[in-house]
């Protein structure tokens, strides 16, 4: 299975894209096709024996273009694999500028002396508005005349349809005018011409500031590499050249080329570009720095550990553009009727000219309130008004590192009432430090020794912190035999022949270790200072205990102060002793609290509240709660980077700040909110608009600047979500 990204260029509406995707879709070997107008770009899957060659045929026989440098745009898993111009709106926009400004320097003149402005002989003035408005009509608007006659051809009509027909016959008409003289109406066809190019350029223009957040995080990639060569010299190479395992040095000031693990140094990284949070990070031996970040004030040398198109950056690029390819289940209406659309409103422009010509007997006056209504509707508008939020609102969240899945998690995100949260890694920092030791036996050192060797095999996170506070006390480990980890109990293993247990006090209690009084004493007071408590025994024997605390994050409490505001219910999952989660709880606000929950449990809480009427969503790690995450209405991965995370959950959270929950849930209801009032503009205005034009209220003039202003205010509404 093969995925190509390409973009189309000549769409004019969401007809357009809809008929390529029904084309596209009916080719051999052809398992789902995307057609995005407001992207103008297509994304198709496919068998590995389709040749894109012939994707492409497909598009140019509908009477659209394929630029040649697409050709071989098979995508992979990251940037390099997309053409960065593949979303092409500059160049979109430049043309869409040209067309404008040429037709509306043949449109003027003919218009002024339609007018009386221009004193010309009368044997040359409509010869003169003949040729410029033909030249307007058939050159500047040459590609909807273009892309309607092939679609006439196979029988299809689309926007460019309406247009052409409108332009075409007014203008025919009024050269019949000239030679029977009658009135001609030149004007007409050339500014319709003009106010549809005109738009198109606003909306190209419009459709380029929605896309800026995609495009700006394209082009925040290093320019180039220092490669460390095996005697230390240095040889500059693109990034794409970066091998897995290959050494690099980043100076102060520079972009980090690729993920990578630093192998020496000490630096400061801005990774605003990725989280969205200004102060910087410290990075020293053994942290993960990742790509188009930015090294400030160290020198660092760095392993690489992903290769260009798998870094963290070229992954949220492509979620990014998958949300933005995808459908949100919204558009489905306004895909159907735009499947209907024109077909519709040429029967409609056809009885009009007939009703007219009933009422007049006139020709010329039954075509004006006809082509009105060509001009008018507008299936644009239904095109644009959900992608177009999709893409300003998906790529204002990235830059605040809230990453949009796809427009099904904007609709799953408008009626959330409670969010539970997996406090480990979310609420609190996710790395538990050591407050308190009690020796039993022996000295401080040694219980730290042995209860440091076990834990150093184990991945837990209360495991890691004490391993690490061994190395920071430079204490060496132990051997360890016959290591056994018992999942939310604890671990075990021999050390000099004596077995060690290290775990939770349930777990002594199982093996029948006994805790004498003044223990109970201590691990009741350390609970309730919101510390976890780990036994230390030899054999039989409690040898010591450590009390562990992890931090509560700094924007813990305003985001469940802001989720509160909203009248959303909050509630913890912890796998810590209820008298632990009470400590951590009560300085957050948080009344409703989960504690001792096993992995396999957050599921069932998350159906419970559903059962009860709850919309839920769900914060984790997308570590131990893959399938409450699944489960939730709204499944929310935080993580600093993991591919877990990012795999995770409808949306996700790069970096470590809560506060981003709340926000990532305002952003998806202004977008789904967004998405509603777009189409219903477009709707209305569609409905109200040509029994208008159908009646004789608007001209045929007036109706183009409706429909091209009709679109704009879609792209227009929608940029309002980047305030």
């Amino acid at each position: 299975m093969k995925t190509y990204n390409f973009p189309i260029e000549g769409m004019h509406c969401a007809s357009c894209a809809v008929r390529i995707q029904q084309q596209l879709s009916k080719h051999p070997g052809i398992k789902e096709a995307r057609v995005n107008y407001a992207l103008q770009q297509a994304q198709v899957n496919a068998d590995d024996n389709v040749d894109i060659h012939a994707l492409h045929k497909i598009v140019e026989q509908e009477g659209y273009q394929v630029p040649s440098h697409s050709a071989s745009q098979e995508k992979h898993t990251g940037m390099e694999g997309h053409d960065h111009g593949a979303v092409p709106f500059a160049r979109e926009r430049r043309q869409a500028d040209r067309r404008a400004l040429l037709s509306g320097i043949l449109a003027l003149p003919v218009f002024l002396s339609a007018m009386g402005f221009l004193p010309l002989p009368s044997m040359i003035l409509p010869w003169f508005e003949g040729i410029l408005a033909s030249v307007a009509v058939l050159g500047t608007g040459f590609i909807f005349h273009k892309v309607a006659f092939q679609q006439a051809r196979r029988f299809t009509a689309g926007m460019d349809a309406l247009i052409s027909l409108g332009t075409l016959v007014s203008l025919v008409s009024s050269w019949w005018a000239v030679f029977v003289e009658t009135h001609r109406y030149f004007e007409t066809a050339a500014i319709i011409t003009f106010f549809i190019l005109l738009g198109k350029a606003l909306e190209a223009r419009s459709k380029g500031k929605a896309g800026e957040a995609l495009q700006g995080l394209l082009s925040l990639g290093a320019k180039q590499a220092h490669l460390l060569e095996q005697d230390g010299s240095t040889r500059d190479i693109p990034p794409e050249q970066i091998r897995v395992g290959d050494r690099v040095l980043v100076k102060p000031g520079e972009k980090i080329p690729s993920d990578a693990v630093v192998q020496s140094g000490v630096s400061n990284v801005d990774e605003s570009a990725l989280t969205g949070e200004s102060i910087p990070v410290t990075k020293q031996i053994g942290d993960t720095v990742f790509a188009s970040t930015i090294n400030q004030d160290g020198s660092l040398t760095l392993e690489v550990t992903k290769p260009a198109g798998e870094t963290l950056m070229a992954r949220i690029v492509k979620l990014m553009q998958d949300a933005q390819m995808k459908r949100a289940p919204i558009q489905a209406l306004a895909d159907r009727v735009s499947a209907v659309f024109v077909p519709v409103v040429l029967g409609l422009a056809f009885s009009t000219f007939i009703v007219w010509f009933f009422i007049t007997k006139d020709v010329t006056t039954s075509l004006i309130p006809a082509i009105a209504v060509l001009v008018i509707a507008c299936p644009c508008a239904l095109g644009l008004a959900t992608p177009t939020a999709i893409l300003v609102g998906t790529g204002h969240g990235a830059r605040q590192g809230i990453l949009i899945k796809s427009g099904e998690a904007l609709e799953r995100a408008r009626n959330i009432s409670k969010v539970f949260f997996d406090k480990t890694g979310t609420l609190t920092q996710g790395k538990p430090t050591i407050v308190h030791v009690q020796t039993l036996r022996g000295s401080d050192s040694d219980l730290l020794q042995h209860a440091a060797s076990l834990a150093h095999f184990s991945s837990h996170p209360l495991s890691l912190a004490l391993a690490s506070h061994a190395q920071k006390e430079k204490i060496s480990l132990l051997p360890v035999d016959h290591f056994l980890s018992v999942t939310a109990k604890g671990v075990q293993g021999n050390i000099q022949n004596n077995l060690y247990h290290l775990g939770q006090r349930a777990w002594m209690e199982e093996m029948g270790i006994p805790i004498l009084p003044a223990l109970e004493k201590t691990i009741r007071a350390w609970h309730k200072e919101g510390c976890t408590v780990l036994i230390f025994a030899k054999e039989q024997e409690i040898a010591g205990l450590f009390a562990l605390r992890d931090q509560i994050r700094d924007t813990a409490i305003k985001t469940v102060q802001e989720l509160h505001t909203r009248h959303i219910e909050t509630a913890m999952l912890t796998g810590d002793k209820k008298e632990v989660a009470e400590a951590i709880a009560q300085p957050l606000g948080m009344t409703h609290i989960f504690a001792q929950v096993f992995p396999e449990q957050k599921l069932d809480l998350v159906k419970q509240a559903q059962a009860q009427g709850k919309h839920v969503a769900f914060v984790g790690d997308g570590i131990n709660d893959a399938p409450a995450l699944t489960q939730a209405d709204l499944g929310i991965a935080m993580g600093s980077g993991t591919d877990i995370a990012l795999e995770a959950g409808h949306m996700v959270i790069i970096g470590s700040d809560p506060l981003k929950v709340p926000q990532a849930i305002v952003l998806a209801q202004r977008t789904y909110r967004i998405i509603k009032q777009n189409l219903f503009w477009a709707f209305l205005y569609n409905v109200l608009a040509i029994p208008f034009a159908a009646l004789g209220f608007l001209t045929p003039i007036i109706a183009s600047a409706a429909m091209a202003f009709s679109s704009v205010s879609v792209v227009l509404n929608s940029l309002r979500l980047r305030r």
